[in-house]
Order: structure tokens, then sequence, then C-alpha cells
């Protein structure tokens, strides 16, 4: 990069030592569009390539502030020994026109170009092999029954793979491609696209007339088979496995089977994302399950033996509660099974079921008399007198009438205090006590 150190890279840009970074980069834009290698002659484009290059560096130093102090107190010699934007080889071309018209890595989103590898058709690239072609990502949608005891698959699937008649040329046996003169045998072409009242942009784009190739047969020397588009369709059945144990968000990936591409050294993937589908019964996390255990009243305070759920395989999940061992079961209470949750995908173990116990009351009016009334009575827990500390004992008693609300939105009306309403109930069961009031 000595030439670039001849220069003064303000007077490259033509910007004073004192301009901003939104001037450094408005003249650099100006200037590169002014210099770019594709709008001179054939014969002039080696000059404008280095001259294109020089700008890039400049701009490149000027707009970090870092570099930009190292050259403003060393001038290009801080840069010399190389890892620096000055050191040898200087900014890479790609990147540079990556940031000039959009994307990012080697031309932004035109990796996939046909033809363009490399410099995508630039100067010293030209048409040529890309490497891996691009992967052909989807959901799938998996229920966990198929994720509890894994799937396997089987789909067709119609791509495009190379004409076995042309070997992916598009021409006929012995059939010579003519010169694109379109494009100058590049592949792409610039064009100015409006983004805006009296703007444009300049993008390079796949040469239309050799879709990217920089060359292409006449009508009389294409492939009979493939009529010059050098792939064929070709319909194959493909197998999906999902391992047991399998969850939201993994990737199952068949290689190498999406399209193929004569300007690809091997086809990309195709990559199923497993979604996972929500269920009516269990909830997953991780590999554990949890689901809710529905008991009545009479269940929860004597006891029961019978299915409480079908589980993901088919299988009955019995749970035996014994009465005489005193066991009574509250809502919200929580069970839990070891061993019945969702396998490991790399052993035979599983996690844990855990059942959340909601106990359905009777309905009102159940206890139709007051002999069934003093019958319950009779059985359950006679309730402890009501007694006061000394002092606390109430002058005066009253009854009082009531009604049923069914939450606590009313508490507060409509008033601005914050521990009004739903705030305060969720509050008292975050911290276990009712909101104290506010220090001032």
């Amino acid at each position: 990069m000595s030439a670039a150190k001849e220069h003064d890279l303000y007077e490259v840009l033509n910007v004073s030592i004192t301009a901003s970074k939104s001037e450094v980069k408005k003249a650099y834009h100006k200037a590169a569009l002014a210099s770019h290698p594709d709008k001179v002659p054939e014969h002039q484009r080696e000059e404008a390539d280095a001259k294109f290059k020089h700008i890039s560096q400049a701009y490149e130093i000027l707009s970090d502030d870092d570099n930009r102090a190292a050259y403003d107190q060393h001038g290009m010699a801080a840069f010399e020994k190389g890892g620096g934007p000055g050191g040898p080889g200087g900014p890479d071309l790609d990147d540079i026109l990556a940031q000039m018209f959009g994307g990012g890595g080697g031309m932004g989103g035109m990796g996939g170009m046909p033809g363009m590898g490399g410099m995508g058709g630039m100067p010293g690239g030209g048409p040529g092999k890309r490497g891996k072609g691009r992967n052909e990502v989807q959901q799938y949608e998996v229920t966990l029954e198929m994720l509890y005891k894994g799937k396997t698959t089987r789909f067709a699937s119609t791509k495009n793979v190379i004409c076995e008649h042309c070997k992916g040329s598009g021409g006929k046996e012995k059939a010579k491609p003519k010169h694109c003169d379109s494009c100058k045998g590049r592949g792409v072409t610039t064009r100015l696209r409006p983004v805006g009242p009296g703007l444009v942009t300049q993008e390079t784009v796949p040469c239309s007339t050799c879709s990217g190739r920089g060359s292409f047969y006449t009508d009389k020397d294409k492939c009979k088979k493939c009529k010059g588009v050098r792939t064929t369709k070709q319909k194959k059945i493909l197998e999906l496995y999902i391992p047991r144990g399998s969850r939201e968000g993994e990737k199952i990936v068949l290689a190498g089977e999406a399209d193929q591409d004569p300007d690809d050294t091997e086809a990309g993937d195709i990559i199923f994302e497993l979604v996972e589908e929500q269920h009516k019964t269990f909830h997953r996390a991780g590999a554990d399950l949890q689901a809710e255990l529905d008991i009545t009243l009479s269940e929860a305070l004597t006891g029961f033996n019978r299915v409480v759920l079908t589980h993901l395989d088919g299988r009955g999940i019995s749970l035996r509660i014994d009465q005489p061992k005193g066991r009574v079961l509250r809502p919200d209470q929580i069970l839990k099974i070891s061993g019945e949750g969702m396998p490991y995908k790399k052993s035979d173990a599983k996690g844990d079921l855990y059942l959340t116990v909601n106990v359905k009351f009777p309905e009102d009016g159940w206890l139709r008399d007051q002999a069934a009334v003093d019958a319950v009575k009779a059985v359950l827990p006679v309730p402890e007198p009501v007694s006061f500390k000394p002092g606390e004992t109430p002058e005066t008693v009253d009854e009082v009438e009531f009604e049923e609300v069914g939450d606590l939105d009313g508490f507060g009306g409509e008033s601005d205090d914050p521990r009004a309403g739903a705030e305060w109930e969720d509050d008292e069961e975050e911290g276990g006590e009712a909101p104290q009031c506010a220090q001032q």
C-alpha cells in the first residue's frame, strides 16, 4: 500500500482535517461512486480499482476515532506493521462494497447470486464456483406425543439437480458458450435505483442476459434436456427422523438435500426447525411435565384409587391415596411422580411429572337439609372456639350481610392509591403480607 502512503487521506476524500464523521462519510460515498471501477472503460479499470481502494482505505481510517487519532499523530507509519487498516492488503473491497450497497460478508446478500464467486464478478474475481449452496430452513410443527415417543416421517421432495445430459453446462456437447457483451463477461451489471425524491443509489445485480454467468448459449446450442437451465427437476422420497426427547427449536438436518446448482461446490441442506404444539393436558419444561389433577372434595378428604390421566404414550397413570393414613389433599398441592416426565435424548432416563391438585367443590345446595348438614359436621374436625387476647374482647358484636365477588378489582374503588385493587392482592401473594404504608 505504498501508493496509499504517498497520499494525504484528507485530500483523498477532499475534506478538511476538522471534518466530522458525517462529513467524512458523505465525502466517501461521493468519491467512491465517482471512482467505481465498473463506471470506467476496460483499459482504465486497473487504475480505477487502485484509486477506489485508496478512497476506501481513507474512509476506514478516518471514520474510526482511534485510527484517525493514530493517523493524525504518526501518519501512515502507524499502520505499516500490518493488522491495521494500512497494513498489507488494506481493506477488503468486498467489505467496502457491502458497506456501500447493503448486506454483509462479501457483497452482502449477493453471495447466493449465480456466478458470483469470490469478488462477485468484480475485477480479479469473475464468475466461478461458490462454496456450499444455500440451506432451506422451514419450521416443522410436532406434537408432544411425537417428541415423547420419537417419530419417523417420509415425504416427497422435488428439487433441482444438475442436468445429467450436459453436466450442468447448459449447452450441447462440444458447443461453445457465447461471451456476454452486456456485462463484459463479469456476470453482473450496475444500475441506479431511486430511494427517495431526488435520491438514487447504485446497486450491483446479476446480468439478465447471461443469468450472472458471464456467458450463455444461443437457442440452437442449448441442451435439449434442460433447455439451457443447467438443472432438471427430481422427485425423491426423504425420511425425517425426530429423536425421542427432542425439544422446541431443535433443528433436524437433511444434509445435501436442498437444490443443486452447478455454480456450487456442494448442495445446501434442508433444515427443519421443530415447533412444539401446545398440549391440552401437559405443560413441558425441559425434561419435566406438569398437569392438573382434578379431584372431588370427597376424594380430597377420603382418598381414592383410580386412573387420573392418560400419558403421552397412551398409558393410564393411576394414583392410590389411602384415607386410613389420614392424608388430605389440598388445593394447589403438588404431587411429584419421578421418572414419568419426558425422555432424555442420550439415555433411557426420564424427567419427572408434577401434578397440581385442583379440588372441585360441590355445587351450592348439595346439603339439602339440616340432617345432612349435621351428618357432615359430625365427621369433620370440630372448629376451635374463638378466643380473644386480654383487653381485645369486643364490646359489641354486629351481624352483617355480605355479597360474593370474584376478585379484588373493586378494592380501593377508583382511587389513585397504588395499593388498590388487584395490585394489593398480587403484593400480598408475593410478599406474604399486605403492603404497609409507603414512607414519605
